[in-house]
């Protein structure tokens, strides 16, 4: 059966003050909205619909940048959850299957718990919950089970009486239904609550009063957590950090200590790679096998081959590609450029624009000028060529296999297969210059000090 994912982000999130729309702040890298996204597209939904409301064009282009044929909908203004998934009712006017209701503010939730939940609805339940228990103090809704183990009702914190709210079965609001029922119920809720909103909980009351079979199913606490504060998104990252690297190290990835690296949410590193401490990924970052990242660097949107090592102290930004058993040491900056095979930029350099062949050299020092104030230009560095210390590469320009430059150089000029280049200022030793100067310089300083 078909289904479809809607994924609720229209809220403003007064909570989090913060003039960026709620599902848009970042955990591991990626707004909340995408985790939710990420979900539906690894359940194979037929479409995802993502409801916006405040903030809804920048929502939108997340949304839609992310996953292209994602369908947004609007909802002007915000009368509660039910309201919102009924403004997806045009959109799903010829759908009949399976719908999921997802929100954007709720990012852990798994792909293999919404395939439990469908499983309970093919068997034979109409709507399907999804619940957690705690014991936290919290002002989720709670899920109500009847005798017989089916949910009986959902009750909003607010509208909870107090035994109610000693329940510690709560509410994560997933919902699992068929969408020509969805529709049907959502048409009967009312707003007579202490929100006066239309609450898409319900539905199972209502389905219940049509001797209609619900169900909850349950996951951990953690995969249900909704943020809504910057506190609660502090608490996220933190367990998204704790699982990822759990996730790292059981794939076969050595983390020499755990708690210091930091990862995004796409982050790819390969068995037997080596992370040292105090490591920070950036998104679109990918680690082959055995390579090892020494401590404090910092990768973004880079590729690191096999047996490469970076840092400590070094910075790949976006399109750094880092060849097998090449290195780039410390405080080295590389962006937007091919490190060949055996290629070596060990220190204090920064590398922009930039194609280095197999086995070249790049002395400490370096720089690729790429920025003229308007445009960047290339710089290439030929297969086993040597660049000396403290050499700026004025771009364009090509410095050719097996070549060399000297030290201290200002290149400006290509320089062929197999040559030196040398551009600097002829050096002119003045004979005995040094002890006159000073010895001036002292004279000066006491006349000044009797003055005074």
């Amino acid at each position: 059966m078909q289904s479809v994912v809607i994924i609720l982000s229209a809220g403003m999130g007064t909570r989090m003050q913060s003039d960026l729309p709620k599902v848009l702040h970042n955990v591991a890298c990626e707004p909340l909205l995408i985790h939710s996204m990420r979900t539906a597209s690894q359940i194979d939904a037929h479409k995802t619909i993502v409801v916006t409301g405040h903030g809804a064009k920048d929502v939108a282009k997340v949304a839609t940048t992310f996953d292209p044929s994602a369908e947004i909908v609007n909802q002007y203004e915000q009368f509660g959850t039910a309201h919102a998934v009924d403004q997806t009712r045009n959109a799903l006017l010829n759908f009949d299957g399976e719908v999921f209701i997802l929100y954007g503010d709720t990012p852990f939730i798994e792909p293999s718990t919404l395939l439990r939940m469908s499983k309970e609805r093919n068997d034979g339940a109409k709507v399907v919950v999804l619940g957690f228990n705690t014991k936290r103090k919290n002002s989720y809704g709670r899920l109500i089970i009847s005798s017989d183990g089916s949910l009986e009702e959902i009750v909003e914190y607010k509208d909870a009486n107090t035994d109610q709210r000693k329940i510690s079965f709560c509410n994560s609001g997933v919902i699992c239904t068929d969408s020509k029922l969805l529709f049907n119920l959502i048409g009967e809720v009312e707003n007579n609550n202490a929100n006066n909103e239309y609450y898409l909980t319900d539905i199972v009351k209502l389905a219940k009063n049509k001797n209609l079979k619900c169900a909850a199913v349950e996951c951990a606490e953690n995969e249900a957590m909704g943020i809504n504060s910057k506190v609660e998104l502090a608490n996220a990252e933190t367990y998204f950090q704790t699982r990822k690297r759990i996730e790292m190290m059981l794939n076969g990835v050595t983390l020499i200590a755990p708690e210091t690296v930091w990862f995004a949410a796409d982050t790819v590193v390969g068995r037997d790679t080596i992370i040292e401490q105090n490591v920070i990924f950036g998104p679109e970052a990918t680690v082959e096998s055995h390579a090892l990242i020494k401590s404090f660097s910092h990768i973004e949107g880079a590729h690191i081959s096999k047996g490469a090592i970076v840092g400590p102290f070094a910075r790949l930004r976006p399109g750094a590609e880092l060849a097998n058993n090449s290195k780039v040491g410390n405080f080295c900056e590389v962006k937007k450029s091919q490190v060949g095979e055996g290629a070596k930029i060990n220190h204090l350099s920064y590398i922009g624009d930039t194609k280095i062949g197999d086995n070249a050299n790049i002395g400490a020092g370096t720089i690729t000028c790429n920025y003229d104030g308007v445009s960047k230009h290339f710089t290439e560095i030929g297969e086993s060529a040597f660049i000396g210390s403290n050499n700026s590469l004025v771009a364009p320009v090509r410095v050719g296999d097996k070549a060399m430059t000297a030290s201290g150089s200002v290149i400006t000029k290509d320089v062929p297969n197999g040559d030196l280049g040398i551009a600097r200022a002829p050096q002119d030793n003045k004979k005995g210059f040094a002890v006159k100067f000073f010895k001036r310089l002292k004279a000066i300083k006491l006349a000044n000090k009797k003055d005074l």
